[in-house]
């Protein structure tokens, strides 16, 4: 996926070597736009800041989503900073500090266990909660299971009685989050259908079922996950229906670029040498994928040495950490890749910087521009 125009112009304005994450407001918006046409008029739409925390991104879209989801207390000054007209608070394994932090700034709390509910209950006394069931069965595939599997999110269905009964707080609905990164979009609509009929099967008269995020794209492609299903889905009468993408609306929004600082070939593999890599991008290396890049050529060379370069070839794509997993890419044939020239990698607004080890060998932060 090229960076369109006004990307590659604002990276040319950039001090060498490059090394940055731009990120586009006006695209973050347009995302958010489709994403709330897409749902079912009823819906909430809140942006899960996990994705990407950057004030610039939290700044626009606050003012696009009806509210942000947090999960931590840094997450939530984040929030309020941003403006966040709505907070909902997650996460399993919430302090005391922040479950007050919380509580005073009104956030919603998704509450994840018998013993978390009973937390809330000592620290605030009849406090409203939702909360958060791991649900057998809900047979959505993606990048991450998150229900229906041992995992420590969630009250286990089982246990569903016991949580409601927790004297001391009340319960006023579920939050049902099952997969990131789906790209079944018809798949993700029987989800929430059947996430509505068993929350209003409970009889616990849930006043919100929150359905978490999970809308897919796919990092080697331009696939996205399909919303058209959602949009027909009906909406019980006082029931709020929450959804929380993150990926979805971030990702599209962000591209980051690093210019190339060496080209070599050993043992008969060639290698583009980074200003960069996982310390910046850590979801290829994590993952395990390889993550296409465009080359942006920059023709100025300025020094009295030859240029290192490859012509019609593959390249592996590789950072500057002295290891062998600093990789971003794999095997991607180029025309011709120099040195000093540009790699930049789209669809990195989400769970880019934000997941990665930047402290590692201390090279300094890529630069944020914000167009």
């Amino acid at each position: 996926m090229r960076p369109p125009d006004h990307i590659t112009r604002a990276l040319r304005t950039l001090q060498r070597p490059v090394c940055a994450y731009v990120y586009d407001t006006a695209a973050l918006r347009e995302r958010a736009t489709m994403v709330r046409q897409h749902l079912p008029s009823a819906a909430s739409l809140l942006y899960a800041v996990k994705a990407n925390g950057h004030p610039a991104v939290l700044g626009t879209l606050a003012g696009m989503c009806d509210g942000l989801e947090v999960a931590s207390g840094g997450e939530l000054d984040l929030a309020r900073t941003a403006g966040a007209r709505r907070i909902v608070f997650g996460g399993p394994a919430k302090t005391d500090a922040e479950l007050t932090a919380a509580l005073d700034a009104g956030a919603q709390i998704n509450a994840e266990s018998l013993h978390e509910l009973r937390r809330i209950a000592t620290l605030r006394p009849g406090a409203e909660v939702v909360l958060r069931v791991n649900r057998a069965g809900t047979a959505l595939t993606g990048s991450h299971t998150m229900t229906g599997t041992p995992t420590p999110f969630g009250v286990d269905e089982q246990h569903l009685a016991e949580a409601l009964a927790v004297p001391g707080v009340r319960i006023i609905g579920f939050h049902l989050h099952a997969v990131s990164n789906n790209l079944d979009g018809a798949a993700h609509a029987g989800f929430v259908r059947a996430s509505l009929r068993w929350a209003l099967g409970t009889g616990a008269n849930p006043r919100i079922v929150n359905v978490g995020g999970g809308f897919g794209i796919d990092h080697t492609t331009d696939q996205k996950m399909d919303l058209t299903p959602l949009r027909d889905i009906e909406v019980p009468p006082g029931v709020d229906l929450i959804f929380e993408p993150g990926r979805f609306l971030a990702a599209d929004a962000g591209w980051y670029a690093t210019e190339v600082l060496d080209v070599k070939t050993t043992h008969g593999r060639t290698f583009a040498v980074l200003r960069g890599g996982t310390h910046h991008f850590r979801l290829p290396a994590a993952w395990g994928y390889s993550h296409p890049f465009t080359v942006v050529p920059v023709d100025d060379w300025p020094h009295p040495y030859p240029r290192p370069a490859a012509t019609d070839t593959t390249v592996d794509a590789v950072g500057e950490l002295c290891t062998p997993r600093d990789v971003l890419t794999r095997a991607q044939h180029v025309t011709r890749v120099r040195a000093g020239d540009l790699l930049v990698f789209a669809r990195t607004g989400a769970y880019g910087w934000d997941i990665s080890h930047h402290q590692f060998l201390r090279h300094p932060p890529p630069e944020f521009v914000i167009v």
